[in-house]
């Protein structure tokens, strides 16, 4: 009761502020922070101005969608390494105007050959911990950018990795929410070696507004670009890595990162509306944007209200069941036969529809059952379209907040800790094993309609991922708003389902909701026995291009939650 009378509280102090609306603007909703950004030869948006910069750069230098692409995340490692880098996992969707087609790549990293499931029970672990060692699986990041690069770049990787390596080196000043990130990690992986020395050279973390710089990652970075991939899978950089990981306890080895490969995939979709809404199969969970929008097709959203007790709840409620498969059936599926045809089918669509109770919140809710065999935070996404038509849908991230605190001797990054996201509990689809690929929480997605691209879109945060997107999808089609506006409107989130970790969770859960929907709503959405609350920063970023095939104009929107830009000529 008390999260309800403050959320509360909160709306009523930012709507008597006005704090957040667009009530001058002269077209656009209540909720309105800026005008969409259009141009024609091309435009980028990502999570941070000198990024998108550093991809309008590129294209100006004759590189196409993809070098931009790359150019623009190795610039997110530099400038926001609090949520990812070259220590992380990558995927990406491409539209290549030239065969119009959609190409997805998943660039997740595996887990250690040599640690075992075993090796946790000794432990007595029931979760694998967040920190440490024991998270730690391969980076995709650095092989994802050269498949891509190979398959379709047309400028050097010495010229598409000229800006980051730049200002890795000579510095850029801490925006807003890096610093915030910042404060607490340096107290955090204060037992670990290297981080004061990359992340700290000062002794404390640095402030909003002061010039950080990572030299370390500067030669990384160039000899990469100089040198290849082999570099950092095959070469120095991945004998100091086995070096170092063995000395922290940890399994990485050169074996490890010698045999990683990124992998091409058919992205999967299902039509919204008339729309294509295309994501990429599992590991990851775009598939629960695919199934909560077959779900929600059912129901005639022109007579139902933005922001109004049905919207939401009937929202909540596909949720619920859409991510009771996802905990069940989402895994690896070199390990694991996952039903994909039928989880995105509209017939199974319309049973478990059937569950939904338009009047009542649902307490607890099951997976579907097929006939297969079971054996026993924090991101960047970026998006980014080229004088061609060719687009990127580009998501990388190190998991949780900077990753697990193994930074490796001289290289100036920190690997990531996805290999948290295991469970280890024994017999589940997503149960850890050796040369494994976690669950991913990271997804890109993209839209078509009648053959051409429509929309390049992400949102960020963990597990709210496929909520975003659907509520992005859903403000465009379903509610007609711009995508600057689809980005802007209040973010409705909710906490508790069964988790691929193996958690399961029991009541209806928890809504949060972002201020801006009304007290009527809310008392609406009690009566039908939901839980409701409110969150900071727990509702994701945004970017996205959309694409106007008849002016043959780009429409960019950035996130006005953090520091990102959309810029485009």
């Amino acid at each position: 009761m008390k999260n309800v009378c403050a959320l509360f509280f909160l709306q009523g102090c930012l709507a008597l502020s006005g704090t957040a609306t667009g009530q001058d603007r002269l077209y656009g909703k209540s909720f309105a922070t800026r005008s969409v950004v259009m141009a024609q030869n091309g435009m980028a948006c990502t999570s941070h101005p000198l990024s998108t910069q550093t991809a309008i750069e590129v294209l100006r230098a004759g590189g196409n969608a993809i070098d931009a692409a790359i150019a623009a995340n190795a610039m997110e490692g530099v400038v926001e390494p609090h949520v990812n880098g070259i220590g992380g996992d990558l995927f990406a969707i491409v539209w290549e105007a030239k065969t119009k087609k959609l190409y997805g790549l998943n660039g997740s990293g595996r887990s250690p050959y040599s640690l075992t499931l075993a090796e946790f029970q000794k432990r007595g672990l029931k979760h694998i911990p967040s920190y440490g060692p024991l998270p730690v699986s391969v980076p995709g990041c650095v092989d994802a950018w050269f498949e891509l690069h190979k398959r379709f770049g047309k400028l050097s990787m010495t010229r598409i990795l000229s800006g980051a390596v730049r200002y890795a080196r000579d510095g850029y000043p801490v925006h807003d929410e890096a610093a915030r990130s910042w404060e607490g990690m340096v107290s955090r992986f204060s037992e670990y070696p290297n981080v004061k020395a990359v992340y700290a050279p000062n002794g404390q973390a640095p402030k909003r507004g002061e010039v950080f710089r990572n030299p370390a990652l500067a030669s990384t970075l160039e000899r990469i670009a100089r040198e290849g991939r082999d570099v950092f899978y095959k070469g120095d950089m991945a004998r100091t890595i086995d070096a170092f990981m063995k000395k922290a306890g940890g399994y990485l080895t050169y074996r490890d990162l010698a045999e990683h490969t990124s992998e091409w995939v058919e992205p999967v979709s299902t039509r919204y509306r008339g729309y294509d809404v295309w994501e990429l199969p599992p590991n990851g969970q775009g598939l629960s944007v695919l199934q909560m929008l077959n779900l929600l097709e059912g129901y005639d959203f022109s007579k139902i209200a933005w922001g109004s007790p049905e919207h939401i709840h009937l929202f909540v409620e596909a949720k619920k069941l859409a991510y009771e498969d996802r905990a069940r059936y989402y895994a690896d599926p070199a390990f694991v036969k996952i039903p994909l045809k039928e989880l995105v089918s509209k017939s199974y669509a319309d049973e478990r529809r059937k569950l939904i109770d338009p009047n009542r919140a649902a307490v607890k809710v099951d997976a579907g059952a097929f006939n297969v065999a079971l054996k026993d935070g924090d991101t960047i996404y970026l998006t980014v379209a080229d004088s061609e038509g060719n687009m990127v849908s580009l998501i990388q991230s190190n998991f949780r907040g900077f990753g697990s605190g193994m930074v490796p001797d001289g290289l100036g990054f920190m690997f990531q800790d996805r290999g948290e996201l295991f469970s280890l509990t024994e017999g589940q689809n997503n149960t850890y094993a050796p040369h494994k690929r976690p669950f991913h929480t990271i997804i890109p997605a993209f839209v078509t309609k009648d053959g051409q691209p429509f929309m390049s879109f992400g949102v960020m945060g963990g597990s709210f991922q496929p909520l975003g997107h659907v509520q992005i999808i859903m403000n465009v089609v379903d509610f007609g708003m711009n995508p600057q506006e689809a980005g802007d409107a209040p973010r409705i989130d909710h906490l508790g389902s069964s988790e691929p970790t193996g958690e399961r969770m029991e009541g209806p859960g928890e809504i949060t909701l972002e201020s801006g929907y009304s007290y009527e709503t809310i008392r609406a959405l009690m009566g039908k026995g939901h839980k409701i609350g409110y969150g900071l920063g727990s509702y994701g970023g945004y970017q996205c291009i959309l694409y106007d095939a008849a002016n043959r104009v780009y429409h960019g929107a950035s996130e006005s939650r953090k520091d990102g830009q959309a810029a485009g000529y």
